[in-house]
């Protein structure tokens, strides 16, 4: 009897199926928090648009009685620069004091970032405070959306 003298190499399928279910575990774990991660980042795209559109409301009111719409103000945009968020302002809330909410709402990939998916200030009789929610806002940020 003559024995080979190569030895097989490679994996067997039992160590490949492990090695397999291994890293789809690792993935399992992993993929959600990255994905929080990267939606926690791109907030700082809403933080700037927002903060963008105050400076543009307080131009606006260095020479008119009241807040502006949207279109009214020069250089803000109805989108974050990569459209990860949509910008609204509405005048006048409450009407009682001179003031406006802005609000940025994930789109895309941000509106699946649960109770930060809208971010928000109000300006109310010089009065600023800052929001969040999933669906409407709360203030003040009770999500500590703003804070993270």
């Amino acid at each position: 009897m003559q024995f080979s003298a190569h030895r097989h190499r490679g994996f067997t399928l039992i160590e490949l199926m492990i090695a397999v279910a291994i890293v789809a575990i690792l993935a399992a774990i992993a993929l959600p928090s990255f994905l929080e991660s990267v939606r926690k980042g791109r907030r700082s795209e809403a933080f700037a648009a927002l903060s963008a559109l105050q400076q543009a409301q307080e131009r606006w009111r260095g020479s008119k009685s009241s807040y502006g719409a949207l279109a009214d103000l020069a250089g803000v945009s109805a989108n974050t620069p990569n459209s990860h968020y949509t910008i609204s302002v509405d005048v006048n809330v409450p009407p009682a004091l001179p003031g406006y909410v802005a609000t940025a709402t994930g789109q895309g990939g941000q509106a699946a970032d649960g109770a930060c998916k809208m971010l928000g200030v109000r300006v109310e009789g010089g009065n600023i405070s800052y929001g969040s929610g999933a669906a409407e806002l709360t203030f003040p940020d009770a999500n500590r959306c703003w804070a993270q």
